[in-house]
């Protein structure tokens, strides 16, 4: 698999205890996610694997990511299925490695203090190297998740919004809040951007925006990244199939 042809972003040098493929991460605050649709998908309406773009503020493409997941999850489990979503630089190269496990019960946030009942994802970086995870927790309403390191201790925590209309009427970005562990400090925001009332109508790919703090470790700064993707998949993907 081959990155989309883009201005891609140079490859900045290395830094001590930052995994290979992550130093794009290292100077920036902000990461934009353009999600890219096939034609073929767009004129049937069937589900072909996810593909999107992630870039800089500047619009330099960083990453290209790809989903590994087979025809029957996509057809018959749809926003639910389990999936690999391989990132790739721009000389092709793996650098982060995405897992969603398929989960039948799972979703329910009135229940997601247990791991059955928990979406979540696993981050590698490189592959075979885990560096932290992202999982739905209990929440009566508002959407929650925790951002954990490699040891499964939170680093961040997300605050989403009650209402995830996006319409004629509801012209907004979609915020989920990233937090401090204690809730005290907002750092960032991953949100769902307003595509206008034309494509919201004619077109079911997703963009989003990611901020964070600049002196973010790299791979708590991957980790979010995950975490967007899995909150794509929780709130947006069935949307789309719909």
């Amino acid at each position: 698999m081959q990155p989309e042809k883009s201005r891609w972003m140079d490859r900045p040098e290395g830094a001590d205890n930052c995994p290979p493929g992550l130093e794009y991460l290292l100077q920036i605050d902000q990461l934009l996610v353009h999600q890219l649709v096939e034609v073929f998908e767009a004129v049937t309406g069937i589900q072909m694997k996810n593909k999107y773009a992630v870039k800089n503020s500047l619009g330099q493409q960083i990453y290209f990511a790809f989903e590994e997941s087979s025809f029957c999850h996509r057809c018959c489990c749809g926003a639910f299925r389990g999936f690999v979503l391989h990132i790739v630089d721009n000389m092709g190269k793996e650098v982060i490695k995405i897992t969603r496990p398929f989960q039948c019960c799972a979703g329910c946030c009135w229940c997601a203090n247990s791991d059955v009942c928990a979406y979540r994802i696993q981050v590698e970086a490189p592959p075979g190297n885990v560096i932290g995870y992202a999982r739905q927790s209990r929440s009566w309403w508002y959407p929650h998740m925790d951002i954990m390191d490699a040891d499964m201790n939170p680093v961040l925590k997300v605050r989403g919004p009650c209402c995830f209309c996006q319409a004629i009427c509801c012209q907004g970005d979609l915020d989920f809040r990233l937090k401090s562990t204690d809730l005290q400090t907002d750092l960032g925001v991953i949100a769902k951007q307003w595509p206008g009332c034309f494509k919201e109508c004619c077109t079911r790919a997703d963009n989003f925006a990611i901020t964070f703090p600049l002196d973010l470790d790299v791979k708590a700064k991957a980790t979010v990244l995950g975490a967007m993707f899995l909150l794509e998949f929780m709130f947006f993907e069935q949307e789309n199939q719909s």
